[in-house]
Parts: structure tokens; sequence; C-alpha cells
């Protein structure tokens, strides 16, 4: 009697430090009937939520207005059967979802809660999984990892895990991870859309831009809902943009937001593609809209570098203003903008603070993106020679770098000019032109200026002796 006494007491306290964590998330106080405490997993209904579900699920992108309705239903259901470590799982990822496509990392701490209620719930390699995209939202790359392997352990067929864990690697610079991860992606759910985006991304990392392109035209056609194909639409025009090919770009842009007008990154690279076709005052417009409904830093930046090549200061400051708030919310949700800010204070502030953010960042998570942001920083603060490591490790296929990226090699080849590397800077500088003549519109222009400056390579023979 005396062990079963304990078992039931032991029980009951679980129960009710679940209930408790649950109402932290949902704010309400807890409230059961002994007949609720373990129902039955709810089918949600065809609608607005059940495609949401199935896209969180599948970790494809879901509509904003789909996300809205899932999570009122699951909280609601929460409300009363608080110990469905199913619905917890879900609500967590939903959360995750909309705090990604909104800009708003406000939401990341409620789907950690409702996460972590889960997982004392029931370890599930959902819940964990879930973990792991949250911190890929972060931008907590190791901790994607962590989470990531724990939930493949757990389900080593399950093909989403490899799909979280491909984001991890590439964000912590494994390249031979990424592609391990991206083999078993592609056996375990080989056609899927998802799939199909994913080893775009891979492919437009290592440079193979035809590939990328061809991947990502193939997710587009067999994508299942608007949101998915508007969020492949604009991965499209990314690509497109990074290949310097301007009107393509703004055609895929467009296409995105006609499919789903809630596709924000969309709008910002029509402001983009805009730009670099000599449209200001459309992609000023572009560029706000953007922003208004999802401040991304990056945005911000952007638009602030195109008022400062127009020579409206005052306005890139407002801009660059806004940029620092949004890092600032950001760390208040537990997500790390520092790369970005790095990358700001590098350009328009202070190189030297850009070079102790970045450099923390590197020892943290040595990506490509992260290596030539610290080399353009160490480079800016006046140390071209430690810079220029860092710029081979960013645009040297042999060591990682093998995106095909006009502003990296850009960097590359002011950092071998003040390294008095004459030859190695010409010829980057003149890459960057070939890969793309508008990748920004102030650092394309300065750009050709060093050109000009470097002039041709000398065609006389060296002296004698």
């Amino acid at each position: 009697m005396t062990i079963r006494l304990k078992r039931r007491r032991a029980g009951w306290r679980r129960w009710l430090i679940a209930s408790v964590a649950g109402c932290a998330v949902l704010g309400v106080a807890p409230s059961l009937l002994p007949g609720e405490l373990w129902p039955p997993d709810p089918v949600a209904a065809p609608g607005p939520a059940a495609l949401a579900r199935g896209a969180v699920a599948a970790g494809a992108p879901a509509a904003l207005p789909g996300l809205a309705v899932l999570i009122g239903e699951r909280e609601a259901h929460l409300r009363a059967h608080p110990l469905d470590a199913r619905s917890w799982a879900v609500l967590g990822a939903a959360y995750t979802e909309q705090g990604r496509r909104t800009a708003d990392p406000a939401r990341f701490p409620k789907a950690e809660a409702a996460l972590r209620t889960a997982l004392r719930l029931e370890k599930s390699p959902a819940a964990l999984e879930g973990l792991a995209a949250l911190a890929v939202a972060r931008r907590d790359f190791p901790g994607a990892k962590r989470w990531g392997e724990a939930a493949r352990r757990l389900a080593p067929k399950r093909w989403t895990t490899q799909a979280v864990l491909i984001d991890a690697y590439t964000g912590l610079g494994d390249h031979k991870a990424v592609g391990r991860a991206l083999e078993r992606l592609v056996k375990l759910r080989p056609g899927a859309a998802a799939v199909r985006a994913r080893k775009a991304a891979v492919y437009r990392d290592r440079g193979w831009r035809e590939d990328a392109v061809a991947q990502i035209t193939d997710a587009v056609a067999v994508a299942r809902t608007p949101a998915e194909r508007a969020a492949y639409l604009e991965q499209a025009g990314r690509l497109a943009f990074e290949r310097g090919e301007r009107e393509e770009a703004l055609r895929y842009f467009r296409e995105a937001l006609r499919t789903d007008p809630d596709q924000r990154a969309a709008q910002a690279g029509q402001g983009r593609a805009l730009a670099a076709l000599g449209r200001t005052a459309e992609a000023l417009t572009a560029y706000q809209a953007a922003l208004d409904r999802q401040p991304r830093p990056e945005d911000a930046l952007e638009l602030g570098e195109l008022y400062e090549s127009l020579g409206l200061e005052r306005a890139a400051r407002v801009q660059y203003g806004l940029l620092r708030e949004r890092v600032r919310v950001a760390a208040a949700g537990g997500a790390d903008e520092e790369l970005v800010l790095g990358r700001f204070e590098a350009a328009h502030g202070d190189p030297a603070a850009a070079v102790r953010r970045l450099r923390a960042e590197w020892r943290r998570q040595p990506s490509t993106a992260v290596a030539d942001a610290l080399g353009w920083a160490l480079y800016r603060d006046g140390r071209a020679g430690e810079a220029l490591a860092y710029a081979v490790r960013a645009t040297d296929g042999e060591r990682g770098g093998g995106v095909r990226s006009a502003a990296y090699v850009y960097h590359r080849g002011l950092i071998e000019r003040e390294a008095g590397r004459y030859g190695a800077a010409r010829r980057h500088l003149q890459e960057a032109l070939r890969i793309n003549p508008w990748f920004s519109p102030l650092d394309a222009p300065r750009l050709r200026r060093a050109l000009a400056e470097l002039g041709e390579p000398s065609v006389e023979s060296p002296p004698a002796g």
C-alpha cells in the first residue's frame, strides 16, 4: 500500500508540474476533471488550421491566417486538456513559425515554454525537433544541433529532423555534416517540395548555381499551398538577384507577393531588385512596406544603405536606429542578431566593436557568413593582414566558402588590395562585378572606383636581377 501510494503521489506531482507550466503559457488557472487526464489526440478539421498544422509538421512555410487559427484552437484545447503532449508540441511549433514569419521574437519564449512542456509530458521526437527549429529561428545553431541530434537518435527515420539539422550544421560551418544530412534527407523523402528547397539552399552554398535553380524551380512546381509556393518563389528571387538577374528576380518577388501577400521577405527583395534597376522611388516604397509588417534588421540595414547611397543621411540614420532596436527586441526574445549588428557596426559604426562581437560569434558558430563579416570588420579596423584569412575562408570552395557572393568577393578584393596583393585584388574585384554588378547601392560604385584606381596590370617585363 505504501509503494502504491507513493507512485500515485509521484504521478500527481508530474501532472501538477505540467499543468502549471502549461497554464503559465496560456494564462489560465488549472482546472481538470478526472476523466480528462489523458484525452485522445484531436483530429483537426479541414480548413486553415489543418493546412497550417500540416505545413508545420512537414517543416514547410505556413500561412499567417492559418497559423493564427491553429494557435487559437490549440490554446483553447490545452486549457481543457493540459496533459496533451502532442498539442503542446504543435502549439510550440506554430508559435515558432509565427515568430519567424512576422519577425516577432516575442513569440519565441512562448514557443519554448510550450515545447518544454511537451517534452516534460512525453519525450517525443516532435518536441525535440520543435526545440531544434526554434533554436534555428533564434540563430542558436549549437542549440539546434544538440536538440536536432537528440531527435534523430529517438527517431532516425524522421525526415523533417534531417532538414532542421541541415540548417544547424550550415550555421556552424560544418559542411561535411550538411552533406551527410542532405543525403539522409533525400533518401527518406525524395521529391518533396521542402526537400527540394533545402537542396537548393545547400547547392547555392556550394556554388552550384544551376543545380540550385533547378531544385528551387521544381520546389515551386510541387508546392502544396500558396504560402509554401510563395516562400520558394522568394528563394528563387534571391538566387536570381545573386546572379545579377534583376528583372528575373523582380518577377519572382512579385509573383511571391501575389501568391501570398504576407510574404514580406519577397517585398524587401522587390525593393532590392528595384533599386538595382534604378527605380529608386518604387524601391523605397517596397522596403518600407516590408518593414512595416515584418521589421527584420537586415532589411533595415539594406534600406539605410539605399538612403545613404542617395545622400539622405538622416533617413539612413532612422533605419540604422530601427536596426539597433530590432536587435535589442530579438535579444529579449532569446534570438541572436549579432551577425547583422556586427555587419552594421563594421560598415557604419564602430569597427572595433564589430570585431569583438563577431569574434565571439565566430567562436560559437563559425559559418561562412560570419567569416566574411569578421574579415570585413578586421579590415575596417585597420587589420587587413588578419582579415585576409577570414576573407579567404568565406570565398574558397575548398574551405567551405563555395557560395558565389559578389559582396564576399568584393570584400576579399579590397582586403587583398590593402595587403598589397594587387593582382589578386584586381582579379577578385573583377569577379565580383561578373557575379552581380548591382549587388549593393553603396558598395558596387565603390568597387568600380577601386578597380579604376588599381588600373590595368602591367605588361612590362620585371626589372632584371
